[in-house]
């Protein structure tokens, strides 16, 4: 099956590619360092995401994936961890 094929079956699989893709997401939800320190743990222990620098001064992110996660799912991954964030 085709990358193009594969992509309008499921848009979620994220680039096709593989190339390293940085997301900078607004997070809410932290209220002390703890909260930005087992976020980080959460999101760079997933499968796709290589780094994450979370502040919960700044109410913020950069995650970077390997180019298999896309957006969405790195939001779903923030959610699922007791948090909200956007673009």
């Amino acid at each position: 099956m085709s990358d193009r094929i594969q992509k309008q079956l499921n848009p979620d699989l994220g680039p096709i590619n593989m190339a390293p893709v940085v997301y900078t997401l607004n997070i809410d939800g932290m209220s002390c360092g703890g909260c930005s320190s087992r976020l980080t743990g959460v999101l760079e222990k997933s499968p796709g995401i290589t780094a994450a620098n979370v502040s919960h001064e700044t109410a913020s992110g950069v995650i970077t994936t390997n180019g298999s996660v896309s957006i969405a799912q790195v939001i779903e991954r923030i959610e699922s961890a007791g948090f909200s964030a956007s673009e």
